[in-house]
């Protein structure tokens, strides 16, 4: 049995789920979600909890459950609370405005990169150097993220690009020649 799975959710006051024939939809005071179900398994609404159960003990039935368990749970905390995520520029004059729902990005090409948030996503910048992604879908949030980073991700020199707050970027050490360590002229007998 899934150890995930097998939890119940919780509804919290102000959530209401409707279960229906292969969808449950989640209502909140943050709006509206809708997931299809898979028939695999079960999802039943008793109360004030809701509990996911698997028809079969195959492969299938066995990681459908744990992950639909997943995902409604997610829909519900997304509905009452919502998810967030936050980036941050590193780099001398890396910088992002906010021109509607527009994202403008200043990240050392020659011209500037713009990025539109898709509906239910809502782009928040704080500093010019942090922009904050939020929104009620926990996959959509952090799709959205990914391909704001993408745009610049962190390179492993010297640290410079788009990375999640808190994100610790590994970096190399550069070339041994060039701080003058081995390797230069005068070293060899030839001459």
């Amino acid at each position: 049995m899934s150890r995930i799975g097998r939890k119940p959710i919780f509804i919290p006051e102000g959530v209401t789920v409707t279960n229906r024939k292969g969808a449950v939809t989640v209502t909140g005071p943050q709006g509206q979600l809708e997931q299809a179900i898979r028939p695999e398994v079960i999802v039943s609404v008793e109360g004030n909890q809701v509990t996911v159960k698997r028809l079969a003990d195959d492969k299938l039935s066995r990681s459908l459950h744990g992950s639909i368990r997943s995902l409604l749970a997610n829909m519900v905390q997304g509905v009452k609370g919502g998810f967030s995520k936050t980036l941050e520029l590193v780099g001398t004059g890396y910088r992002v405005n906010l021109e509607g729902e527009t994202a403008v990005f200043s990240l050392g090409f020659s011209h500037p990169v713009q990025f539109v948030a898709p509906e239910g996503i809502k782009l928040t910048v704080e500093a010019n150097n942090v922009v904050i992604v939020s929104g009620i879908d926990k996959v959509l949030v952090g799709q959205v993220a990914a391909n704001i980073r993408a745009l610049r991700p962190p390179e492993p020199y010297k640290g410079k690009g788009i990375r999640y707050q808190g994100e610790v970027v590994k970096t190399k050490p550069g070339k041994a020649g060039k701080v003058g360590a081995a390797g230069g002229f005068g070293t060899g007998g030839g001459q």
